[in-house]
């Protein structure tokens, strides 16, 4: 068997497999490329392989960066089933005409510049059309039950604790040259989700396999208690309030969204006897797509964890509470912003990139008695990783905007493990895989993720590079992927990378040139000035160092 790694190597974004046996082609997620803009170009470029060939597709979660390039496999002619659990089929039937909606809305934009600048119109990248068309081809299949796709594959979706819906693929490819006749057993994490997530039940332990496609997002540290943690999320909700501030959550539609909501809920009644300002505070969700994978996750309580089973039961869903408001209109929108009280905002998109949440940005991220509140990944070239990391000024609808508010991070509601979770999960496997392929995540993350892993599991790992073909178990005789259109789209993949990072760098320099100005023109002394370019000039070559360490 042969695996492909076509998105999501080297990189958290954009996850498509291609993995091929002597007798089957299937995919394993088509997602989006995102963050830096220059990654659509990634999401623009054939796909290195022959549709004809491919025999059905796994999808492991609705998540865009996993499923957000289907409609556009679709458009280009593929028709074979895609496998998924019956949750992820009804979060894509909203989340993909959405993406198609918003790729038809960006087409627009960029040609109304293209046809002010002389140049040729571009298409969208697909329609909210072709998304809901491409939802005829979607079968849902329950968690744990086993089903056989193609004659000699079979396959087992177990809970990853993610999202609602999310799946761990248990996949077993008969190779009759290998190992007496036993299949081979291969196993994908999808993202593996965080122990003790609200609403989600933990990751399902997997018994053992052969080969283990695991995902690093956060191989290279640990996340905060999640305990104090959440504390900490309510004490800096009633400071932001008494200071008259708004408290804005960037949240990505469908999973963090559901979990801020419930443990909200929660907190309110712990605190129901007490009078604090966190139980007189308005909590508006500003996102229609949130609203509706809420009412998706309503109906999905055989997802849950017991806890959350419990609210339901005892007639408390946990997604409901009497000061949560859910905003439909843009009118209703935008008067959250002329509003004066003091109200908590979650909005997407998680990574700030588009949607509702840009507007509330800003009007709030000027203020310093506002609050952003950060609770989801935040990709490098995003305007969220931008504020994250300190950025003083910021970009939005062409009008720069002053970084005033106060900006947290709570890495309590991650939906995804951390370092000790994934260490932990592996190890737990009975029959420890021979090797582990690790993808989805950060170069500099997957290297130490890997040395990690290999001190204290005593695993051998490999990292995926984007376009390499890695060869498992019997060698794949008659390949019918397209090689040449493979090499052609992994050296434009490569070149869109190694730009990235240079646009990447670009913006970092120039945030450091107006801070250094910035600081010049405050100074009072020549020695002063002195040591504030001899910072610039040692910011301007750690920042080269770290930005280009990569780059390959």
């Amino acid at each position: 068997m042969k695996i492909t790694f076509l998105g999501a190597a080297e990189a958290v974004t954009g996850s498509c497999f291609l993995v091929e046996t002597n007798h089957t082609r299937f995919l394993v997620d088509c997602g989006l490329h995102q963050g830096c803009p220059e990654e659509d170009r990634l999401n623009r470029t054939r796909f290195p392989f022959d549709i004809d060939h491919i025999d059905f597709m796994l999808l492991t979660h609705a998540h865009i960066d996993h499923s957000g390039r289907i409609p556009k496999l679709y458009v280009d002619g593929y028709r074979k089933p895609i496998y998924m659990t019956k949750a992820t089929a009804e979060l894509c039937c909203i989340m993909l005409p959405d993406s198609g909606y918003i790729q038809e809305m960006e087409a627009e934009w960029r040609n109304r510049k293209n046809n002010r600048a002389g140049r040729p119109r571009e298409d969208a990248l697909y329609t909210m059309d072709d998304a809901l068309k491409c939802l005829e081809i979607f079968r849902p299949v329950r968690y744990d039950e086993p089903f056989q796709p193609a004659r000699d594959v079979r396959v087992i979706m177990r809970d990853a604790g993610h999202i609602l819906g999310s799946a761990i693929l248990e996949i077993w490819v008969d190779e009759p040259e290998v190992g007496g006749g036993k299949a081979t057993k291969l196993v994908f994490t999808g993202d593996l989700g965080n122990k003790g997530v609200p609403i989600m039940r933990d990751p399902t332990i997997i018994d053992g396999c052969d080969y283990l496609v695991a995902e690093s997002t956060y191989g290279d540290r640990d996340h905060v208690e999640t305990g104090n943690d959440v504390e900490r999320f309510v004490r800096i909700i009633n400071e932001t309030i008494a200071r008259g501030g708004n408290v804005i959550i960037p949240s990505f539609a469908v999973g963090r969204t559901q979990e801020v909501i419930y443990e909200l809920n929660r907190q309110a009644d712990i605190y129901k006897d007490q009078v604090v300002p966190f139980m007189k505070t308005p909590v508006y969700v500003d996102s229609p797509l949130a609203v509706s994978a809420t009412k998706i996750f309503r109906q999905n309580t055989d997802c849950y964890d017991d806890e959350a089973r419990r609210y339901v039961e005892d007639g408390d869903h946990p997604l409901d509470f009497p000061n949560l408001h859910f905003t439909a209109s843009v009118e209703e929108s935008k008067q959250l912003n002329i509003d004066p009280e003091s109200k908590i905002i979650i909005s997407a998109s998680g990574m700030c990139d588009a949607g509702r949440i840009k507007h509330h940005l800003k009007h709030n991220l000027w203020r310093p008695e506002s609050t952003v509140l950060f609770v989801g990944y935040q990709a490098k070239g995003t305007l969220g990783r931008r504020i994250l990391d300190g950025a003083k000024k910021v970009r939005i609808f062409q009008e720069d905007i002053a970084v005033r508010a106060r900006i947290e991070y709570f890495q309590g509601f991650s939906g995804h493990a951390d370092r000790e979770g994934m260490l932990e999960w592996i190890g737990a496997m009975r029959k420890k895989p021979k090797l582990i392929i690790l993808v989805h995540g950060e170069p500099d993350v997957l290297a130490k993720f890997s040395e990690t892993v290999e001190e204290r599991l005593h695993i051998q790992t490999q990292i995926a590079k984007l376009g390499q073909s890695i060869d498992l178990g019997t060698y794949v005789s008659r390949s019918r992927l397209a090689e040449l259109v493979l090499t052609e789209n992994a050296l434009k993949q490569r070149i869109v990378s190694v730009t990235a990072r240079l646009d990447e760098l670009q913006a970092e320099l120039n945030l450091l040139a107006e801070q250094s100005k910035a600081a010049i023109h405050r100074s009072k002394t020549g020695t002063e000035r002195d040591e504030i370019l001899a910072k610039f000039k040692d910011q301007v070559q750690k920042k080269t160092e770290e930005i280009l360490a990569n780059v390959r």
